[in-house]
């Protein structure tokens, strides 16, 4: 229910909670779409609306959102600002009607509830485990949505710092959704994917014939982006140069094309992201402290999936849904020791490399309940004598060791192609080559050596596993 004069809710609460219903108070308007787009056919919206501009608005949100549900709005002028367009609402002048409204509401949802088998207690919102494609409920991920909510309420430039693979883009993305800007453009820039020589192009644009092959004029990320949001990845891979370039723009909202004079006025909101803490490169001299003050005026930093395995579960649920759709295979779950062992593992590709590892045992699966066989298929033969991972994690190893070894074995089975490694990890070649760099800088480079595998005939057989864990 939306009720800025809190006139409504508390007294439909008085009928609808005794009923069996949940009734959720709206904030703000611009809290609204993060509900509507993790909302059931079964969830009804309320919304009174003395002032036209939150009419307006709510009709706007409720039409792009798609909201599953049904809605009803108390407003004064329904023929005003073509909301009778958007949606279908009764004519309602006074708060005399809120016995009729909470009447239409339980017929309504009696109605929903008589058309199908009675469903269980809807979710609360926090219960629900996803936003905007970001999915778990572990308090980790919980304070991150928190700060989304809360950087999207005003304009400030947000820096989203965490690992390769924790979802930093699809923050950036839920931002925008969320904001005043996200029926403007989100224009996204990766600083890794660029060559420096031709970033500067890419971001301000160019002129033609400012340099060797600029035959036309070209927008770039900032003209493209104009009343939108901006997304930079990878912001400290920018050159000093570029950094000094983009901490003029941000001061001044101005920006000038390549080989052109002319200054152009910029209207974006900029979102950046980094996989590397701005602050110890602002301590080493590889990045400007005062552009780290302009663009992490909101700071969000996002949690490796070691540090919220609680979320794994929902996790893996999640991306066999998706891919069980996607490749026609009926999965309808995972065994239990398979998903203790998926919940014991350091993941330093984070849930992109979850992600990859999921889809792949999909695709392999040879019944509809994935067992350790199928998801723990090696794509490159391990070396001879090598255990797997499995048979190297010893209980009190710290969690960087076992993160080290890992890495370093999945290169050793790569035969020491990086490429291939990080494929195989769910990582960027550069996160790979960053974490190789860190361990030989410690003297961390070589593996200890591995106890002796078991032979065949030696390995006692696993008792069957009875329990299931299965995501419907």
């Amino acid at each position: 229910m939306f009720d800025p004069a809190h006139e409504i809710v508390r007294r439909a609460e008085t009928m609808l909670v005794p009923a069996g219903h949940e009734v959720t108070e709206v904030a703000s308007v611009r809290s609204l779409p993060s509900l509507l787009v993790t909302a059931t056919p079964q969830d009804v919206l309320v919304a009174y609306t003395p002032r036209d501009d939150d009419a307006a608005s709510i009709a706007e949100c409720v039409y792009h959102s798609r909201f599953a549900g049904s809605t009803y709005m108390l407003v004064n002028h329904v023929g005003q600002l073509g909301i009778e367009q958007r949606l279908r609402v009764p004519r309602a002048e006074s708060m005399q009607l809120l016995p009729t409204l909470v009447d239409a509401l339980l017929r309504r949802l009696a109605t929903v509830e008589a058309s199908g088998p009675p469903p269980a207690r809807l979710p609360s919102r926090r219960e629900r485990a996803t936003f905007h494609g970001l999915v778990g409920k572990s308090k980790q991920i919980l304070d991150v949505f928190a700060r989304i909510e809360k950087a999207a309420a005003g304009d400030a430039n947000v820096c989203i710092y965490g690992e390769s693979g924790t979802g930093k883009e699809l923050i950036a993305r839920a931002i925008h959704a969320i904001s005043d800007r996200r029926n403007a453009p989100l224009v996204t820039f990766d600083c890794a994917a660029v060559p420096e020589n031709l970033a500067e192009s890419q971001l301000f644009g160019h002129v033609r014939g400012a340099f060797t092959g600029a035959i036309e004029n070209r927008e770039g990320v900032f003209s493209q982006a104009d009343t939108g949001t901006l997304f930079i990845d990878e912001l400290c891979e920018l050159s000093p140069t570029l950094q000094a370039k983009l901490l003029r723009v941000i001061q001044s909202r101005e920006f000038v094309k390549v080989g052109g004079t002319k200054p152009i006025r910029t209207n974006i909101r900029l979102v950046t992201a980094t996989n590397k803490d701005p602050k110890k490169g602002v301590d080493a001299g590889t990045f400007r402290a005062d552009l780290y003050y302009r663009v992490a005026v909101v700071m969000i930093r996002v949690p490796p999936l070691r540090e919220r395995r609680e979320d794994i579960p929902m996790l893996v649920e999640h991306f066999l849904t998706r891919y069980s759709a996607a490749y026609k295979k009926p999965i309808r779950g995972v065994q239990a020791g398979a998903m203790e062992r998926m919940m014991a593992l350091p993941w330093p590709g984070n849930v992109r490399q979850l992600e990859n590892f999921l889809a792949q045992a999909v695709v392999l699966a040879e019944s509809d309940i994935l067992t350790e066989r199928d998801l723990f298929v090696e794509e490159v033969p391990p070396l001879a004598g090598t255990p797997s991972l499995a048979l190297q994690i010893e209980p009190d190893l710290p969690l960087r060791e076992v993160e080290r070894r890992y890495i370093l074995r999945t290169l050793q089975r790569a035969q020491g192609n990086r490429t291939e490694a990080a494929k195989l990890l769910g990582i960027s070649v550069r996160c790979l080559q960053y974490k190789l760099k860190a361990y030989a800088q410690a003297g961390e480079g070589p593996i200890p050596a591995p106890e002796r595998i078991p032979t065949e005939a030696e390995a006692v057989p696993a008792p069957p596993i009875r329990n299931q864990i299965v995501a419907v």
